[in-house]
């Protein structure tokens, strides 16, 4: 559900975004970068809503519970790999990551750093000019499209970006052109888009613990070879 919204129709870009449903989608345009600074902070940490901006043209998605359910899903994936496989893993969640130099600004729908975890640990905001992007960027596609943010996303050189659509997970890898679509990790070699997807699609009817546990077990086969 989309619904395109001009700065008239509203009092508050804030106001505007509390009416949006769950699954809906507000856009907004003509927004100063000025007022989307000041619109993230009126909403603070706590709001669920995902804001993007793109020099001028804002957008406010209000997640879901089913898109939630499998942004989180795959975080505890991703976490159960670093676990087994002895890898330090940090997650931000959906921080806001904006550079004001582009007129850009994204909150994922998880993200987490495993290169560069060490280096965030304890850092309570992250500052683009001296922090590292995260290694990896996770993406929902439930009730609205992201394939809009990996130009983005390329900018601040996120090396890694994990797009579920409800259907498959998709794994872009960075490179000079861009984004390219690969069928495994570079921050978990072993992990696969298969792997990823099938437990997606496990959790449908076996819930999220059920696909957790039997992602365990193919993750320490596959470990064990």
């Amino acid at each position: 559900m989309e619904e395109v919204v001009t700065v008239a129709q509203t009092a508050t870009y804030r106001d505007a975004i509390a009416h949006v449903p769950a699954g809906g989608t507000l856009i907004l345009t003509t927004v100063a970068w000025s007022e989307y600074e000041q619109l993230l902070s009126d909403l603070g940490e706590g709001c669920a809503a995902r804001v993007t901006y793109d020099r001028g043209r804002l957008e406010a998605m209000t997640p879901s519970s089913s898109h939630e359910m499998y942004a989180l899903l795959v975080l505890r994936l991703a976490v159960l790999v670093a676990d087994e496989t002895g890898v330090d893993l940090e997650s931000l969640g959906s921080t806001t990551f904006k550079r004001e130099d582009l007129a850009q600004g994204a909150e994922p729908d998880t993200c987490f750093y495993v290169q560069h975890a060490a280096s965030i640990i304890g850092k309570r905001n992250i500052d683009l000019r001296s922090d590292p992007p995260p290694d990896v960027v996770v993406e929902v596609d439930v009730s609205h499209g992201s394939v809009s943010k990996l130009a983005f996303y390329a900018s601040l050189g996120v090396p890694e970006v994990w797009r579920y659509d409800e259907r498959r997970m998709h794994i872009y890898h960075l490179t000079t052109q861009g984004y390219i679509e690969a069928p495994a990790s570079r921050t978990f070699p072993v992990l696969t888009s298969d792997a990823l997807t099938e437990s997606l699609e496990r959790s449908k009817t076996a819930g999220q613990s059920g696909a957790l546990r039997s992602f365990r077990e193919w993750l320490r086969q596959r470990t064990s070879e």
